[in-house]
């Protein structure tokens, strides 16, 4: 491997170290990848909520690979999920959603769930701006259809 080779590897694992450590910022998120890097299965909401969140953050090799960990979820299922979360363009859930997927499986995805300032991704990392922009959209969005049904 020449210099150059290693120091972009250097570079690429730092980033990818440098993206976890955003995501761990998140008491939620810390709970899903220790839970992922032990292999735990998380559960199918929890593998979405992981997908919907992780993307702004990691590549897609490494979500892919710390999914295809799960029981009876290989690789293919991962990158099927992930390009379904990409195509829909999901959104990071709110902390209702998130509450409202952990009762209906066994993981508890909200480590904390009576904490009710626990898993609010929104307050606990910082996401693309980009981000926010979809969201107002589709709030507008939502605003002009009801006014055009109720006029």
């Amino acid at each position: 491997m020449s210099q150059a080779d290693h120091a972009t590897n250097k570079q690429a694992n730092r980033s990818q170290s440098d993206n976890t450590a955003e995501l761990r910022k998140s008491p939620m998120m810390a709970h899903l990848l220790d839970a992922l890097e032990k292999q735990e299965d998380i559960g199918h909401y929890g593998r979405l909520t992981f997908a919907m969140i992780a993307r702004h953050f990691l590549s897609d090799d490494e979500i892919v690979d710390l999914l295809s960990h799960q029981p009876d979820h290989n690789a293919t299922d991962s990158r099927a999920l992930l390009q379904q979360v990409k195509q829909r363009n999901y959104n990071p859930p709110k902390r209702e959603r998130i509450l409202e997927w952990q009762a209906q499986q066994d993981f508890p995805i909200c480590p904390d769930p009576e904490n009710p300032d626990a898993c609010n991704v929104y307050q606990e990392l910082n996401f693309p701006p980009d981000i926010f922009d979809q969201i107002n959209n589709y709030h507008e969005e939502q605003v002009k259809a009801e006014e055009k049904q109720n006029s």
